[in-house]
């Protein structure tokens, strides 16, 4: 494995996807119907110092911003939904929530956490320093206890969780957003064993899961624009796991929740075009669970 793959920052490897997703999130935050609100995402961008231009204002976007139209729209609709899902574990009396993969992910600074709440943000040491200096050049303050675990993910990450100060005897909400198609499926189904392991009854679980992660690959929109940033995303999709992760977490003792991009779009009052149905309407899962 090579060390970009291996140790990657937020303009190498994994790292420039959290990036790109942090430009999507700034664009969807400057609509009028936007559904996510991210006052951080750009600032990111900015910092970053990206190989290409990502655009940060959905009314600076020309015909030839198509991919991120596109994408901004996907990730407005997926942003809301895993803010609604930690809301939820809140109004259950959930205090603990760990984000696996956390890249720019901001919701402890943006979303209303109640009076005791910790959130631990695990990813690459690279990444997280990035993001914690531009966080403090913006004096942005969590809305929680906020603990930073700086380890890959392929590492022996619940030891580092647990030293952390992770309590694995009060329940916890988890999140996997975006990651599962980066993992192999030895490292998948490990990450589900863990975080069946370490839960108490009570705790919830939320991931997005691609059917096929390889069809979109093969889309000519997500050719051009992975030729335009200069890297072969293809060599960073592990492919995920084998086994369906819904029906896995079910035989684990889990009860589960399960929507597809394109119903969560028309919750929301979002309609996909035929370009981004065809990536991600029936590809793209939302897997909820709680254990009993």
């Amino acid at each position: 494995m090579t060390d970009e793959l291996r140790d990657w920052d937020i303009t190498s490897g994994v790292g420039i996807t959290a990036l790109a997703v942090a430009a999507a999130r700034a664009v969807d935050t400057t609509r009028e119907d936007g559904l996510v609100r991210d006052p951080y995402a750009a600032d990111f961008v900015a910092a970053a110092g990206a190989p290409v231009p990502m655009p940060v204002d959905a009314a600076a976007l020309t015909t030839e911003d198509h991919m991120w139209d596109l994408m901004s729209t996907f990730m407005g609709v997926r942003s809301r939904f895993f803010d609604e899902y930690f809301a939820e574990a809140a109004e259950y009396g959930v205090r603990q929530a760990v984000i696996l993969a956390a890249g720019l992910d901001c919701r402890a600074f943006r979303l209303d956490w109640p009076a005791g709440s910790t959130v631990f943000e695990v990813d690459q040491p690279r990444v997280l320093e990035f993001k914690d200096r531009v966080l403090a050049e913006r004096n942005a303050r969590p809305g929680a206890r906020r603990r930073v675990v700086a380890v890959d993910l392929r590492d022996d990450w619940a030891a580092a969780l647990l030293a952390e100060g992770f309590d694995a005897r009060q329940p916890t909400a988890w999140l996997a957003e975006g990651l599962l198609p980066y993992l192999p499926d030895d490292a998948a189904i490990r990450m589900l064993d863990i975080i069946h392991e370490l839960s108490a009854p009570g705790s919830t679980v939320a991931l997005e899961h691609m059917a096929n992660p390889r069809a979109m690959l093969d889309d000519p929109l997500v050719l051009r624009t992975v030729d335009e940033f200069g890297f072969d995303l293809s060599s960073l999709f592990a492919g995920g796991p084998e086994k369906n992760p819904a029906e896995y977490l079910s035989t684990l003792g889990w009860a589960i929740g399960d929507s597809s991009s394109g119903e969560l779009a028309a919750r929301y009052g979002k309609e996909f075009d035929d370009e981004l149905a065809d990536l991600f309407a029936d590809n793209g899962r939302y897997v909820t669970a709680r254990l009993l």
